[in-house]
């Protein structure tokens, strides 16, 4: 419960006494006004609002001892006060207890007297214009209506000199002085941190490197006019640690004397808007803010996320707003501030304001390169030891970045890397304090970045050098057909990857050439998995135009979208380690090749803002079909041979001589032959596999059926894809009614063998076993006596015999030779039929046609 302000309690018992003393029956609101008007809190905010004191006492006593007449009594008991009066206070004691206040004043007191609206108390002071908005407004705020009565006010929880204090000093020399200047520090103290206290307390991390930042911050700092740095980066480069480590170079004496004595303020933009509910307030918070700023000549301020000055505090449709408040004192060099916000905040809003761009100096903060972080890291490291209690080893720290690099794309160095210690060391305190260790190596490293990137732990802790050795037998374990091409590419990434090429540059630039469906795409996806980055695409399709090449870095400004940014800028910024898969770049218009000569030169990209990004970590893969269809015509005269160098004339037609030169390799991937289409068909049944087990449904396809999806699906001119398409009309299809409606809907095994139609053409058909299809183990068919399963025959729809048996386990028919078997020796299969293994044998379901 609030209790009363001693002021308050004398001005009830004097309102009291006015009614006793005139032998008043009630002491009314107009007894309490009256008593008011002597008190100090109640007087103070009826001068703030331009009330005449005298006038409204004489007013009050005229009303007293002339109206109130008819309240005089014998005089034998003590006035009562009125139920309004007690309403007043009442109200008075609700609102101060709902705002959180432990103590009533007599101004409490006065702005609940307005909601007695029939009382003459409540009329004298509307007579002179007092109105309950500007008692409470300036109770709140310190904003007065009668000019020049304004005081500030403090948020709460800012230091205050003590009671005690106060009037222990109560007429010492220079008190006054001391008041003053008690006022103007405390803007500063309840809205922004001081800096370099923060660095003499020690709370502040050292700034190791990033030199040329701060010496260009430095610079700019000591001009005249405009003399405000603006730090331009993505988040988690150390825009931040820059102001905090000038602070920390401020105190250690490594500035120019011009800044020896300088001041660093952080502005808090969040505590500069709590609590401005009425219009004004925050601009007059901010203005007492820039005074006291100007007033100390040393001083610097910091606004970190500097775009939030922008619209901050202005009103619905309103102009004026944080930024317009700062322009003039930006212009003219009398307030010295620092900047910082990201690249995606300064195009969407800071860039669109041009008088506010102009007034900064912008300062580009890149992303540290790895070595560079581990050099932060290990400067940053004895900071985690102390907080964790346990120590980092040097390998851990490099494993740390080199890994965050890789594997964390949403965020940027050294921020993530930094991350990622820390949260090492906070993953070693849910450990028993017996089974903790007290020195994090690289395993402990891989587990946390596994955590934090959400990729399986051995994905992190796998061997470079192993994933380098068996690159060509993995890249062959998948794309077939072409050994010549993935032996080039995988001996040029040893190249890079060995550190024997031009560091400036990126892992490799590459043109794939080929006709279609040879697996040029396949290379580049399985190359990504294999190394284990993301796989970046572009098809080049659609940017045919000139106009649309402006996407890939970028609109410049004045057009639309200017401020969003470019996709392939956008795309290596969020993944610098990945393979780039430029598909058919002969669609894409040649503007686009000028936009690449430097990526493959030097690496760097520069968008439509000024930012630079990084491909030096990048496999630059591109494809193209040209000179394909020179390649698939025949020589002339009697052979049938190839024209082997008809593809490498095109493409010097095609791209320019400076883009040629600056390729690494130009591999050229040739038509699939008909001898390995049958792995290409076995790989397409095996993901047909994967997709069925999720429907509890496994699947055999029988020699006879492989051999007549080879002879049917193999076409030289379009490579893999029309096998793809012939299994989804022959096996997919029909497989599609049988799982959702039909023999395998709870289940089950399929086999798929060649049968022939009514007309006599073969066809693929279905068998279903009872049993689940279990793979077949491999067996010497050069075993002489072993006797051969015999498979039943599927059926076709009207009871006709397929011409073809079922699926055999190897080689030819039986009756005919096996691998062993004939001329080349070994002996035959048996021919002695079999008992046959329970097999229900059903009809065909619905047949296509090849």
């Amino acid at each position: 419960m609030p209790s009363f302000s001693r002021s308050l309690e004398q001005a009830l018992h004097r309102a009291l006494a006015l009614a006793n003393e005139r032998h008043h029956e009630y002491a009314t609101l107009e007894h309490l006004l009256l008593a008011l008007v002597d008190d100090q809190d109640a007087a103070a905010v009826m001068r703030a609002c331009s009330v005449d004191l005298d006038t409204l006492r004489r007013n009050l006593v005229d009303y007293v001892d002339a109206e109130l007449a008819n309240l005089v009594t014998d005089g034998r008991d003590d006035s009562k006060p009125t139920a309004g009066f007690q309403r007043v206070i009442q109200r008075a004691v609700i609102h101060v207890q709902s705002s959180g206040r432990e103590e009533v004043t007599g101004a409490n007191v006065l702005v609940a007297m307005f909601a007695e609206r029939e009382s003459h108390a409540a009329y004298f002071l509307q007579e002179q214009d007092m109105t309950r908005y500007d008692a409470v407004n300036y109770i709140s705020h310190g904003i007065a209506k009668r000019p020049g009565a304004s005081e500030p006010r403090p948020i709460r929880g800012a230091d205050e000199e003590p009671e005690q204090q106060r009037d222990s000093r109560a007429g010492e020399p220079g008190n006054d002085a001391d008041k003053d200047k008690k006022k103007k520090e405390s803007a500063l103290d309840a809205y922004c941190v001081n800096l370099n206290r923060k660095a003499r307390d020690g709370r502040i991390d050292p700034l190791i490197g990033r030199e040329a930042e701060v010496q260009r911050t430095i610079q700019i700092l000591c001009r005249r006019q405009k003399n405000n740095p603006l730090l331009v980066g993505d988040p988690g480069v150390g825009k931040t640690a820059i102001a905090e480590g000038l602070a920390l170079k401020i105190i250690r004496g490594e500035v120019p004397e011009v800044l020896e004595d300088a001041t660093v303020f952080s502005l808090d933009m969040g505590t500069l808007l709590a609590g401005t509910r009425y219009r004004g307030d925050f601009e007059e918070r901010l203005k007492q803010v820039m005074k006291e700023i100007e007033a100390h000549p040393k001083a610097i301020m910091f606004i970190d996320e500097i775009h939030t000055v922008i619209g901050a505090g202005a009103t619905s449709g309103g102009a004026m707003d944080a930024s317009n408040l700062l322009k003039p004192a930006l212009a003219s060099g009398g307030l010295r501030c620092i900047g910082s916000t990201t690249y995606k905040e300064y195009r969407q809003y800071f860039e669109k304001d041009r008088a506010l761009v102009r007034r900064f100096q912008k300062i580009d903060v890149n992303e540290p390169s790895i070595p560079d972080t581990i050099e932060i890291l290990k400067g940053l490291k004895p900071y985690f030891e102390e907080f964790h209690k346990l120590r980092y080893t040097n390998d851990a720290i490099k494993a740390a970045v080199e890994l965050s690099a890789r594997y964390i794309h949403d965020r940027k160095l050294p921020d993530k890397a930094i991350d990622v210690i820390d949260e090492t060391g906070a993953s070693q305190m849910l450990v028993v304090e017996s089974k903790r260790k007290k020195t994090i190596g690289v395993k402990e490293i891989e587990a946390a970045i596994a955590t934090m990137a959400r990729i399986p732990a051995k994905t992190v802790s796998k061997d470079d050098a192993e994933v380098l050795r068996n690159l060509e037998t993995t890249l062959k374990r998948t794309v077939y057909g072409q050994e010549k091409a993935i032996e080039a590419l995988s001996s040029s990434i040893k190249l890079a990857r060995a550190g024997l090429r031009d560091g400036e540059k990126p892992i490799g630039c590459y043109l794939f050439a080929g006709p279609t469906g040879v697996g040029k795409t396949e290379v580049a996806r399985q190359l990504s998995l294999s190394l284990g980055v993301e796989l970046v695409r572009f098809d080049m399709s659609e940017y045919m135009e000139r106009h649309t090449v402006s996407r890939l870095i970028g609109a410049p400004p004045g057009y639309v979208g200017f401020d969003q940014g470019g996709l392939l800028t956008d795309q290596i910024d969020q993944h610098p380690h990945c393979v780039l898969l430029l598909d058919e770049i002969e669609k894409a218009h040649p503007d686009l090749f000028n936009i690449l000569l430097q990526v493959m030169d030097h690496g760097k990209l520069t968008d439509n803002n000024g930012k630079q990004v990084d491909f030096r970590n990048v496999i630059l893969i591109m494809t193209t079909n040209a000179g394909a269809a020179d390649m698939a015509r025949n020589a002339y005269g009697f052979t049938r041979q190839k024209r082997e160098g008809d593809d490498t004339e095109a493409i010097n037609k095609l791209f320019a001589p400076e883009f040629r030169n600056r390729l690494d390799s130009v591999i050229s991937f040739g038509h699939l032959p008909k001898t390995v289409v049958s792995r290409v068909v076995d790989k397409f049944v095996l993901q047909l596999e994967a997709q069925l087990a999720d429907r509890n449904v496994t699947i055999e396809l029988s020699d006879e059926a492989r051999e007549w999806l080879v002879e049917n699906g193999y076409d030289e001119a379009m490579g893999a894809r029309p096998m793809a398409r012939l299994i989804q009309s022959t096996i997919k299809t029909p497989l599609a009614d049988e799982v959702l409606f039909g023999r395998l809907k709870n289940g089950g095994a399929v086999r798929v063998v060649v049968v022939q139609s009514e007309t006599g053409i073969k066809v693929l058909g279905l068998e279903f076993p009872d049993g689940p299809v279990k793979p077949k183990p491999e067996k010497d068919v050069a075993a002489a006596g072993e006797k051969r399963e015999r498979k039943p025959r599927a059926k076709l729809a009207g009871g006709a015999k397929p011409a073809s048996a079922g699926p055999r386990r190897s080689g030819p028919a039986a009756g005919g030779k096996g691998d062993g078997g004939g001329k080349d020796g070994g002996s035959k299969v048996s021919e002695a039929p079999k008992a046959q293994r329970a097999v229900r044998t059903v009809p065909k379901v619905p047949l296509t046609k090849a």
